[in-house]
């Protein structure tokens, strides 16, 4: 399919709405949510239920973490079940949402000259499905995934998730899919209760400070934030799909934060909506 034919099809296919589509970032934590009926997926579904029905979902998960830009271009994506060690029941779930190629398209055509790529390899990981199927359990709308490039610094991907913010207007749903704070190290693992630590309450009561403010620039260069930001994002591809939230987020968007709480002292369920 050539690029205008992309367009055409693309166009065709696009619900308009009265409503700018918000961007929402989820922390989704342990995968077992997926089968809970606990107090962060009763607060995805209450979230799925006040959003306005969009046309497609773009999701930016912290799973599909790698060194290429890739975006799924399959119609019918498969349900990844990327972890071990857990209830086969969770690994008999599935997502069966459709793909939209027309929209992974578009998403190759705004991130250019930033080469990314179809792919019809991968599906829908649990960083995305395992929110979603609470936040949408009918599974009926178009989900396309993109990669998050290991290759590029944290500024680069804000910039880029800059120019996804086009897809708001033409009823796409960004979804970021990660955690603020995501220390598997420290974590406390089976039926052991753990107050959360203070340096993950003290990093995620600054970067709250910060997204209310609006003073992303620290945010996106969190490595500077000293000790308390290394503790919590040791890795980065958690912490990076707040970065795309907040790159495809602007001025006029009202900020909040619908669901709180941190997991085994040291994972974040911060979920942030801009607009």
């Amino acid at each position: 399919m050539t690029d205008e034919e992309s367009r055409r099809v693309f166009c065709k296919n696009l619900i308009m709405s009265d409503a700018r589509m918000p961007v929402i970032f989820f922390g989704h934590g342990n995968p077992m949510n997926a089968l809970a009926d606990g107090p962060y997926a009763r607060a995805w579904r209450a979230i799925g239920s006040a959003l306005p029905r969009p046309r497609a979902i773009l999701a930016i998960s912290a799973h599909w973490y790698l060194p290429a830009g890739l975006v799924t271009a399959d119609e019918h994506p498969r349900t990844i079940h990327d972890f071990g060690g857990f209830p086969r029941a969770l690994y008999e779930m599935t997502y069966p949402a459709p793909g939209d190629p027309a929209l992974a398209d578009r998403v190759v055509e705004l991130l250019a000259p930033q080469p990314v790529h179809a792919d019809r390899s991968w599906g829908l990981d649990h960083g995305t499905w395992a929110v979603l199927c609470h936040v949408y359990p009918d599974a009926d709308i178009p989900v396309v995934q993109l990669s998050i490039d290991e290759r590029l610094t944290p500024s680069e991907h804000y910039e880029l998730a800059r120019r996804l913010r086009p897809l708001r207007d033409e009823g796409v749903l960004i979804v970021a899919s990660g955690n603020l704070v995501h220390n598997l190290h420290t974590y406390a693992w089976g039926r052991h209760a753990q107050e959360p630590y203070a340096w993950a309450l003290r990093f995620e009561t600054k970067a709250r400070e910060l997204l209310l403010a609006r003073d992303f620039d620290p945010l996106v260069e969190y490595e500077a934030l000293g000790e308390d930001a290394m503790l919590s994002a040791p890795t980065p591809e958690h912490y990076l799909p707040l970065v795309y939230a907040m790159g495809a987020a602007d001025e006029r968007d009202e900020i909040a934060f619908p669901v709180e709480g941190i997991d085994g002292g040291s994972v974040s369920m911060l979920s942030v909506r801009f607009g």
